[in-house]
Parts: C-alpha cells; sequence; structure tokens
C-alpha cells in the first residue's frame, strides 16, 4: 500500500511539473534556517518554502544560478517517503531529507541537472533541503546532523 500511495503522489508531481509552462512560474515565502554538525558547525541558510503542491513540483526549475548561502526548503503535512527528480532543473543540487524531529536521514550529493533519474529518501520524511551541489561535502553536513527550522519545532 505504501509503494502505491509513493507512487501515486510521485505521479501527481509529475504530471504537474509537465504541465508547468515556464511562463507561469510559482512564487514562494523566504525564510531561514540553520544546520547543525556533529563535529560543532553551525551554517545559516536563506530559504524559499515549496509548501504548496505547484509549489513543490516547480521547486528550482528554470534556474540558471543560486547564492552559495541559497536553498529550498520542501514542506510536507504529513511525514512519507519521498522522491525527487531533476527534470527542468539547470544546476546540480545537494537533496538532503529530513525527519520530523529535524535530524537530516540521508544526503544524495550532486544530483545530475535534467536527470529523471529517481532520488529518494532513505525513509519517512518531514521535509527536503536543497542546497548548491557540493554544499553539503564542503561544510561537512552529514546524516544525523540536525536542521533548525520552524518546521521541526526548532528555530
Amino acid at each position: 500500500m505504501a509503494g502505491w500511495v509513493l507512487r501515486g503522489v510521485a505521479a501527481v508531481f509529475l504530471l504537474l511539473a509537465a504541465a508547468l509552462p515556464a511562463g507561469a512560474l510559482e512564487s514562494f515565502q523566504k525564510s531561514s534556517l540553520s544546520i547543525e554538525t556533529a563535529s560543532g558547525g553551525r551554517y545559516r541558510f536563506d530559504i524559499e518554502l515549496a509548501e504548496t503542491m505547484a509549489q513543490q513540483a516547480q521547486g528550482l526549475m528554470f534556474r540558471e544560478s543560486m547564492a552559495a548561502d541559497a536553498g529550498m526548503l520542501f514542506i510536507y503535512d504529513s511525514v512519507r517517503p519521498a522522491s525527487f527528480w531533476m527534470k527542468n532543473t539547470l544546476i546540480p543540487l545537494d537533496m538532503l531529507f529530513i525527519g520530523p524531529d529535524g535530524r537530516i536521514v540521508n544526503i544524495h550529493e550532486r544530483a545530475v541537472p535534467q536527470s529523471l533519474d529517481s532520488v529518494n529518501s532513505a525513509g519517512p520524511v518531514k521535509a527536503i533541503l536543497e542546497l548548491n551541489g557540493g554544499m553539503s561535502a564542503r561544510l561537512g553536513i552529514r546524516p544525523g546532523d540536525r536542521v533548525r527550522h520552524e518546521t521541526f519545532g526548532t528555530k
């Protein structure tokens, strides 16, 4: 049943993304978050929030660049397995899959621009943070590190 639900949700995102004309882009609320690493680092990012299905279907598509301290946080209304792809995404991204407690479950580094391959969470997540490709390795961000944002009851 869970696999069917995941495929159903993925199919809705695929249909929305395929139908999205480049001229009808979504707008996003702004926020900030920080990531605390096990080694004691604390890194702040200015982010955009992808909360609606339309915003999540668009994500960072069509963008040619992103500031080094920027990202996008995809927030789900319930905890669930997640699957992403890079269709129409022009920049490499790190995808940080985050559990409901703000802990990073897994990281997919340097997702390939325009790829149709699925990038999956290693378990149920509350949110996904997309950062510039290579940022996780550069800052030493790893699974188990904590993301601080109001989505996870922390700031």
